[in-house]
């Protein structure tokens, strides 16, 4: 085997997703200590004087304890590059966390002991079923008073309908949260507290040890064993090829606060998820072992580091070895051009990167010409990766500046933010962009627009609510754009483009929606249209 080959065999790239506070980011962390690539971990709420989570960098994730943007985090663990991407644990920012999906291989759903499967969990969920990637399980919080592990498992295939294999079981709950019985090897790994921040001690022991009930008391040794029993004789049989397809979830448990059972995950996971995937770019699938460079845009975040101003696009390597300063060709761009200054990254900290294989995620310095979704690859053999949806906007907002001075700044700031897939904006036709019209999947990014206006660009909002709660695409056969007196519209509507010259409608029901419908048979209307920022 090649050295090109055994570097992207090594490769394993994948997202974490949960419900909000089911303890995402705190995994994250721990996986970066196991790694070796951060000495102590952070907590992501707790003392003022405890670290911040190192995957949160923005400063308004620090102050609320939550994730609003993806975090790309690289690092080695035994043998393996691992790539990992921590999505947005609030509901209102699902549409970042699906275009992070769009660059995962695999997926590890995190959830809550005590609370189960909950409603972030299920719309996250179904991305995952649609891309056809394995899914994973971390019960996570078993240091705290949980539910019953086999009522966990039943919720999981009643509710997400995936079948479960409990690779692991936990013994006890609670502060009685002694470790883990490995069903595999049939040993009990015991663990001992060093501290949330550093890596928790284990012994291990063999199920016949007759030192065993000491080690966790005869109550849980009893418990145990009946436990196995029903667990051998009632669960699904290990098939590692339904695990592939995303119809069989390997379930653990553990908890990333205590480290309890987080590296023998770490070590199984990595062990069962697979290789980089190939991609298909319409009739066509490029494999991740082809030679050719080839790689996607699915982020683009603007000022990271306030100092410089500055905007990274992030793109997922499908295939070949990319090195630094080749040249590229931009099939969007229609043009070739040079990747500069090549990053890799651990959430705000970054790192000069000279080659990349597939699997990685590189940011690479954006003067203004990528947009989500758009393909790199060699001049010699050009081809399209399939473009990454767009969710319609639920919440809209009409907004200025309130200094009008301010109009460059706010408008370089609007175009930025817009960019980078956080909020879309419209304007209506034939008009200047003295005030725009923001549209967001939840309202918490109006929030992150204003706080991040007024810190990155010196500007302070005004902003009015909108009626509207629908958008849909205009498509119809002319050449010409057309105005609202071409259209017969309710008094609930309103047509609007964006940046790009889209035309879009916005509506404040389904009723308005479907009655302009009936009456402009010449156009048709779209869920998702041509809205790829």
């Amino acid at each position: 085997m090649s050295q090109y080959e055994s570097e992207i065999k090594r490769r394993r790239t994948f997202a974490i997703i949960s419900h909000p506070d089911a303890g995402k980011t705190t995994l994250t962390e721990k996986f970066l200590l196991y790694g070796g690539a951060i000495a102590q971990a952070g907590v992501v709420k707790g003392k003022k004087n405890a670290r911040a989570a190192t995957s949160d960098w923005m400063e308004i994730e620090k102050q609320r304890g939550i994730s609003v943007t993806s975090s790309v985090m690289q690092f080695q663990y035994e043998g393996f590059c691992i790539n990992i991407l921590d999505t947005p644990g609030h509901q209102d920012f699902s549409e970042d966390t699906y275009r992070t999906l769009m660059a995962a291989d695999s997926a590890v759903m995190v959830i809550d002991a005590a609370k189960g499967v909950e409603a972030q969990t299920r719309k996250l969920f179904k991305v995952c079923r649609l891309r056809d990637i394995p899914i994973f399980t971390f019960i996570n919080k078993m240091d705290r008073e949980a539910r019953d592990p086999f009522e966990l498992c039943q919720e999981l295939e009643h509710e997400l309908g995936i079948d479960t294999y409990a690779v692991n079981w936990p013994i006890g709950c609670g502060k009685a949260f002694q470790g883990v019985y490995d069903r595999e090897r049939r040993r009990i790994i015991h663990f001992t507290s060093n501290g949330g921040s550093k890596a928790a001690t284990a012994t291990e022991v063999s199920l016949d040890d007759p030192e065993l009930a000491n080690l966790i008391g005869q109550s849980y040794q009893n418990q145990l064993s009946d436990e196995i029993e029903l667990l051998d004789g009632a669960s699904c049989q290990f098939d590692m090829d339904r695990v592939r397809h995303g119809q069989l979830s390997p379930v653990f448990f553990g908890s990333a606060l205590t480290n309890f059972g987080v590296e023998p995950f770490l070590e199984d996971f990595l062990r069962m998820t697979t290789a980089p995937l190939p991609r298909t770019a319409g009739d066509e699938l490029i494999d991740s072992f082809d030679d050719g460079f080839s790689a996607f845009v699915f982020k683009i975040q603007a000022n990271m580091n306030k100092a410089h101003r500055d905007r990274i696009a992030f793109m997922r390597v499908v295939s070949g070895k990319f090195e630094a300063d080749k040249e590229v060709y931009h099939v969007q761009g229609g043009k070739k051009i040079k990747l500069s200054r090549p990053q890799q990254l651990m959430a705000a900290e970054r790192e000069i990167i000279e080659e990349a294989y597939a699997g990685d995620i590189i940011g690479v310095f954006d003067p203004g010409i990528f947009s989500i979704g758009d393909t790199l690859c060699t001049a010699a053999h050009k081809f399209q990766f399939d473009p990454i949806p767009t969710f319609a906007p639920e919440h809209f907002r009409r907004v200025r500046p309130l200094d009008t001075m301010k109009r460059k700044q706010f408008l370089k700031g609007m175009e930025q933010i817009a960019q980078e897939g956080a909020i879309q904006i419209f304007k209506t036709p034939y008009s200047g962009m003295e005030e725009v019209i923001v549209g967001v999947v939840g309202t918490l990014q109006f929030d992150v627009l204003e706080y991040r206006l007024k810190n990155e660009y010196g500007v302070d909002l005004y902003a009015e609510g909108l009626p509207y709660e629908y958008l849909r695409w205009l498509h119809h056969e002319g050449e010409e754009p057309l105005r609202a007196d071409d259209l017969t519209l309710p008094g609930d509507a309103m047509l609007v483009e964006d940046y790009r010259q889209n035309q879009l409608l916005l509506f404040a029901s389904q009723w308005s929606i479907n009655w302009t419908a009936e009456r402009n048979k010449s156009v048709t209307l779209s869920e998702f249209g041509g809205a790829k920022f």
